[in-house]
């Protein structure tokens, strides 16, 4: 990305293309962007929306990216899919 700083959860196409796909929750599909604080509260607000099966995944994503930027993630779903075996 470049480097100005994004205060919003919401990419031009331009800045999305930009994003490694580690920058993503689900990197395969390139969904749930999660490169800053606003995309990790973004992908937790709409974590419902996920497929089930990548749930576990996303989950880690967004906890270990919020640790990284410091951002506490408070819901008890995506917790509870992270400690899921």
């Amino acid at each position: 990305m470049n480097d100005r700083t994004v205060h919003s959860d919401r990419l031009s196409a331009e800045e999305r293309k930009e994003l490694k796909d580690s920058d993503f929750g689900i990197p395969e599909t390139r969904e749930f962007p999660i490169p800053d604080a606003a995309h990790v509260r973004a992908a937790e607000a709409y974590f419902r929306y996920a497929p089930d099966d990548k749930k576990q995944e996303l989950a880690r994503r967004i906890l270990s990216k919020a640790k990284k930027i410091g951002v506490e993630v408070k819901s008890e779903t995506i917790l509870e899919w992270a400690e899921k075996s």
